[in-house]
């Protein structure tokens, strides 16, 4: 009996184990949309802006409700998802230009996620927006693991989606303003996919949209026409429900390629929502927007679809940010466990529903001076300013953080002070610096 215990226990650690998941590794494909409040969609309570695929996405998946984007803005966050580093030790910490395109690049010896999964045999494509380096520049998509790359370098002229030019790989690809950039992005991936699904090796597309980020430009505003909503608005959901439409069209083609069952989905948005109007509340019951450091400018409307792997219909509170995602895939797929990361593996809720325990989280925010938050359990800090007070919330009671209760938890405060000293390291690139005033829309 014993013995038969212990084949048992066997047997099921080898379903959850990372390189034996089938004979085949699956394909794995991570959506990010930009600047997608968590209460954008409607599986996300949304009542207004209609996003049936990615909802059935959710349907058919796992819907996070404590899941964090890597920072309050693009630059930083992308650069979390993409090194497994929280804020505190990430090479990028915060969007800089690098004129006349591209943005502050990432080390050349920087390990990424498509690094990683190119060693473990991936074919690896990043469609959409990359944010971390300059044409040129050691950071550029190609040599950051990416055998192929289709669409902005830069996140300023991510700003038009009637963009002068976009790039296929280290080529300029000239659209001369004619062209809406989504909907090539939205070809392009199901290229992509279609050209991959049909190799010897898995492989992981990063699609990084760009809506609902910044301009509000869409070919036309179905199936909002007749709303009687300001036309700006009309326009802004007409873009996500356009991004819906390619969801969908994407998942439809993993199942006619019969591909759909090998293939993990993640969905995602990069940081809170940048629009704030009071019509769509796109933060939901949450309190900020980007460039918060409260939980609407950080949390994320995360999805996870696996088909025979993720249990469909599952609501987990799993507690999880984009520097989990590298040790995650790294278990997955059963490649060695990066030498230097601030994640942990949540395969276990991905696959068992079961909870993992998180470490404290950090993130910290340069474009008012120097903001910092973190996590610890159900407690939540922020501290604005180099010099500022911090702020204590318990979000199992209080997720839209409405009272501050750090004046009758001086103990909990005084943790939190030491973790926000200790949970960084200096840099050059990124000092401390006093209080700015605050900034309109950017990246």
């Amino acid at each position: 009996m014993p013995g038969r215990l212990l084949l048992a226990c066997f047997a099921v650690w080898m379903s959850l184990s990372g390189p034996t998941f089938g004979a085949e590794k699956p394909n794995i494909v991570f959506i990010l949309a930009d600047d997608l409040g968590y209460g954008d969609l409607g599986c996300f309570g949304q009542k207004l802006i209609q996003t049936p695929n990615i909802d059935r996405l959710a349907a058919e998946g796992m819907r996070f409700t404590q899941a964090y984007a890597g920072a309050t803005v693009c630059a930083p966050s992308r650069c979390s998802l993409m090194t497994g580093l929280h804020n505190g030790h990430a090479p990028v910490r915060g969007n800089r230009e690098i004129k006349p395109e591209g943005q502050l690049p990432m080390p050349a010896e920087t390990v990424t996620v498509a690094h990683l999964l190119k060693k473990a045999g991936y074919r690896t494509g990043l469609i959409g927006k990359w944010g971390l380096g300059h044409p040129g520049s050691v950071s550029t998509p190609d040599k950051m693991g990416f055998d192929y790359f289709f669409g902005y370098n830069c996140q300023r002229e991510a700003h038009e989606y009637y963009p002068q030019h976009l790039w296929r790989n280290t080529e300029k690809v000239m659209l001369n303003g004619e062209k809406y950039s989504h909907d090539l992005m939205a070809d392009e991936a199901l290229t992509f996919v279609r050209e991959s699904a049909g190799r010897a090796e898995p492989f992981f597309l990063y699609l990084a949209f760009t809506i609902p980020h910044q301009k509000l430009q869409v070919p036309e505003i179905a199936p909002y026409a007749d709303r009687d909503w300001p036309e700006n608005l009309k326009k802004l959901a007409a873009m996500v429900t356009r991004m819906d439409r390619d969801v969908g069209r994407l998942m439809g083609l993993l199942k006619e390629l019969k591909v759909d069952d090998k293939t993990l989905v993640f969905f995602a948005s990069d940081n809170g929502a940048a629009w704030r109007d009071e019509l769509f509340k796109h933060s939901g019951p949450l309190r900020g927007y980007k460039r918060d450091m409260y939980e609407g400018g950080i949390r994320t409307p995360a999805i996870a679809r696996w088909p025979g792997r993720i249990a469909p219909g599952v609501v987990s509170e799993q507690v999880w940010c984009f520097y989990d995602v590298m040790p995650t895939l790294a278990e997955l797929v059963g490649a060695p466990a990066p030498a230097r990361s601030d994640g942990i593996s949540v395969l276990p809720a991905l696959v068992a529903n079961k909870v993992v325990e998180h470490p404290p989280l950090y993130w910290e925010f340069h474009e008012r001076g120097f903001d910092q938050a973190a996590r610890m359990g159900n407690w939540k800090a922020v501290k604005q300013g180099k010099d500022g007070a911090i702020e204590l919330y318990d979000l199992a009671s209080d997720p839209s953080e409405t009272k501050d209760v750090a004046g009758s938890h001086a103990e909990v405060v005084e943790k939190f002070a030491v973790f926000l000293k200790t949970a960084r390291t200096d840099s050059e690139e990124w000092p401390i610096k006093e209080g700015k005033p605050r900034r309109g829309r950017g990246e």
